[in-house]
């Protein structure tokens, strides 16, 4: 997961900026700067989410699923509906996947005693191990990921993303 050559100065992305430069002199490729890099990084973030995931068993959508309830707080239960709009799936979709992490005893339904037609959600003891262990390998992978900076690096790169994502935030209303 860590860079080959950490001490190269010049990475795929710029040797695919200056073939465009001399290719189409005509456009202004500076943004391939940067999203080129954010794209290429999604990828080595994406391989390493699934591989912490699969090395505990887990899918997405159920890290997912078990994340919310556990982000959740004691007792880390939460309504289908609020577990739908946490993840952004359908209701159907919501409820194949509680029926799924039902069977395999990582969460459980229950009747909600504020509302007799409603049913709450909540973590098992070994859904939380799962998801607990699965969510501290998937932060060693992605503090992996992030070695070739420092703290202050981490910091600032933290807050230039901030910046660029807040207006997309501010207009996304879940139809991604």
């Amino acid at each position: 997961m860590t860079p080959q050559h950490p001490e190269r100065t010049e990475d795929e992305v710029d040797r695919l900026v200056a073939a465009w430069r001399q290719e189409r002199l005509d456009l202004d490729v500076e943004p391939l700067q940067v999203l080129s890099r954010v794209s290429r990084l999604a990828r080595h973030l994406d391989r390493a989410r699934r591989a912490a995931f699969a090395e505990h068993g887990l899918e997405t959508w159920e890290f997912d699923v078990l994340t919310a309830l556990r982000r959740a707080g004691s007792p880390y239960e939460l309504s289908p509906g609020t577990l739908l709009r946490a993840t952004l799936v359908t209701s159907g979709t919501m409820t194949n996947r509680i029926d799924r992490l039902t069977a395999a005893a990582l969460v459980r339904r229950r009747p909600d005693p504020e509302d007799r037609r409603g049913v709450l959600v909540s973590l098992t003891e070994a859904g939380r191990k799962r998801v607990d262990d699965a969510f501290a390998d998937l932060l060693r992978r992605e503090r992996e990921l992030l070695a070739g900076l420092g703290q202050h690096e981490q910091q600032t790169l933290a807050s230039l993303l901030r910046t660029l994502l807040i207006p997309f935030d501010a207009t996304d209303n879940g139809t991604h």
